[in-house]
């Protein structure tokens, strides 16, 4: 009785979740504009969508600004945790703390804070402000992946892989860097995961003429949703699909390998 019950619990949990999904996926194939009426199979909203040149314009800011300000944010917050590694506990655990407040921190007030940051500066606001506000609050995501990484095993294998001539390159080549690798990995999907989902500190951080995907949603609402953002956003789950299976596969074919 006690697994039936999980397991009716399990399936409405997964309904509530992923049937709206599929609703708007079903919907992205329907050859009219009703969400109502279901008309005919039809692609011609994928089509509108590759055709549209905003539409395009968004998808190609989303993810070029995500890619880079996640590549930016794993690279500072992996030499952060390096430097953290030769510092005194004490020292390591306040700035531990100031990293957690940028996450326990608003969204809206950072967003904020960064668009009176670049007013205060003279930075007009566009392209490189909303990568550099992306990388910025993805830089402590990416310290709190990888620092558990770094333990006082890895120090002690570092220091025998120098006692026994290592230089200090190849032992960090050899040795650090394959212990960092899953947290470095880890950090960089969700700093990438979280660039393409932010709207609040793009919406204050975007100059005029430059849109995301998030932002690009937001401002058809008002004068009402065409098919063609269902499609959109049928693509990216199924991207966000794809990426979560491939990793899944590799992580699983390592397990095995280590098994073995």
């Amino acid at each position: 009785m006690k697994k039936a019950i999980g397991r009716i619990y399990i399936l409405i949990i997964m309904l509530f979740l992923y049937l709206p999904i599929f609703t708007l996926i079903v919907l992205s194939f329907n050859e009219a504009k009703s969400m109502s009426v279901w008309t005919g199979f039809s692609l011609k909203w994928y089509e509108e969508l590759f055709r549209s040149k905003i539409m395009m314009g968004a998808i190609v800011n989303t993810f070029s600004i995500a890619i880079l300000a996640a590549l930016v944010a794993t690279v500072v917050g992996t030499m952060a945790v390096l430097g953290m590694a030769a510092m005194k506990q004490r020292h390591v655990n306040v700035l531990m703390g100031f990293n957690n407040i940028p996450m326990l921190n608003a969204d809206i007030v950072t967003g904020i804070a960064l668009m009176l940051f670049f007013l205060m500066v003279g930075l007009p606001r566009g392209y490189m402000t909303i990568l550099f506000s992306h990388a910025t609050f993805c830089i402590p995501y990416v310290i709190l992946s990888v620092k558990p990484r770094m333990n006082k095993n890895t120090d002690r294998l570092f220091e025998a892989a120098l006692d026994l001539g290592a230089s200090e390159r190849y032992a960090f080549r050899r040795i650090v860097l394959p212990e960092l690798r899953p947290g470095i990995m880890s950090g960089f999907l969700l700093s990438f995961t979280m660039s393409v989902d932010d709207f609040i500190i793009t919406y204050f951080t975007r100059g005029a003429g430059i849109n995301t995907i998030s932002t690009l949603i937001y401002s058809q609402v008002k004068v009402g949703i065409r098919p063609s953002l269902f499609a959109l956003s049928t693509l990216v789950f199924a991207a966000a699909l794809i990426v979560l299976l491939a990793v899944n596969l590799r992580q699983s074919r390592d397990d095995k390998a280590i098994a073995a």
